[in-house]
């Protein structure tokens, strides 16, 4: 598979209109036709369910889509890094969970910048199996993990931050009147959990012979989703401390829980990695910032 033949593919199936894909590539409509034919013999699978004008993906299609596009993410990375090599610039990728110890991360960025102007700072979102993914393709430099996970298989530097878990309400609950929240005092109340939690069970021991009366109606993966359904007073959210604006005026209030539930907050990279200038300048200035506190 070629590189230029995967970018066709990816105009197209983003276009899903062969005349309109050729128009966005600059080439003529019968030679993509045919780029596109070329690639499903080659694969020996069909791309593309073909309907008048209009174009869908297969299963197939849709895998390839996915696969391509990290692909040519990572070719585009890493032609940036080596035509900067002699300098200091290029991209600069972070994978990242949601955490108040970004605000550590983002300073370091923001100096970086401020130093070496060229380089380019790409910060994606998203909970563990996100960040180890995106890791192990090559697309991200570094993944920021949050929680007590298995990172042998890593490069990892531990922040010193830690992350508390709470639960985050409207400001009238009932609840705002405690300084910390217990398991029993979640019975019988909607509960939004955090996908990650939910999949690793952090709360399983917490709540104990309580969990089967609580109502648990669903997870969310970002914060800020989970912070307006308690701002429609639909449930409460089980997060992480500082995540969400709970100053005067936002409707929100945040309490910790209690037995108390802490996180620690890791940077990862993978092992043997030859890191970009940008990647090896962002580790020594993390390292420092650490080593000052």
């Amino acid at each position: 598979m070629e590189l230029r033949v995967l970018n066709y593919f990816v105009a197209t199936a983003e276009e899903l209109n062969m005349t309109k894909a050729a128009q966005k590539l600059l080439v003529s409509q019968p030679a993509l036709s045919r780029q596109i034919a070329d690639l499903e013999d080659e694969l020996g699978v069909k791309l593309f369910n073909r309907r008048s004008r209009h174009l869908t993906l297969t299963p197939a299609g849709q895998y390839l889509l996915e696969q391509a596009k990290e692909i040519l993410a990572l070719t585009a990375k890493t032609k940036s890094n080596l035509q900067s090599s002699t300098v200091i610039s290029g991209d600069l990728t972070i994978a990242a969970g949601e955490s108040y110890a970004m605000q550590r991360i983002m300073d370091i960025l923001s100096n970086i910048i401020q130093d070496y102007p060229t380089v380019k700072i790409h910060i994606l979102s998203g909970d563990y199996e996100f960040a180890e993914k995106k890791l192990n393709i090559g697309t991200v430099d570094f993944a920021v993990i949050i929680g007590n996970l298995n990172l042998s298989n890593y490069a990892a530097l531990q922040l010193p931050e830690k992350d508390v878990w709470g639960v985050l309400m409207p400001e009238d609950d009932p609840l705002t009147k405690k300084d910390k929240i217990t398991p029993a005092d979640l019975i019988g109340r909607n509960i939004l959990n955090s996908q990650q939690a939910e999949h690793m069970h952090y709360f399983d021991n917490w709540f104990g012979n309580y969990k089967d009366q609580v109502n648990f109606i669903g997870t969310v993966n970002l914060n800020f989703n989970g912070t307006l359904m308690v701002k429609n007073k639909a449930a409460l959210l089980l997060t992480l401390d500082k995540l969400a604006n709970v100053s005067k005026g936002s409707g929100l209030t945040f309490r910790p829980i209690t037995p108390a539930i802490k996180e620690p907050i890791t940077v990862i990279w993978k092992h043997g990695t030859n890191l970009s200038p940008a990647a090896k300048l962002f580790l020594n200035r993390l390292q420092a910032s650490i080593a000052d506190k």
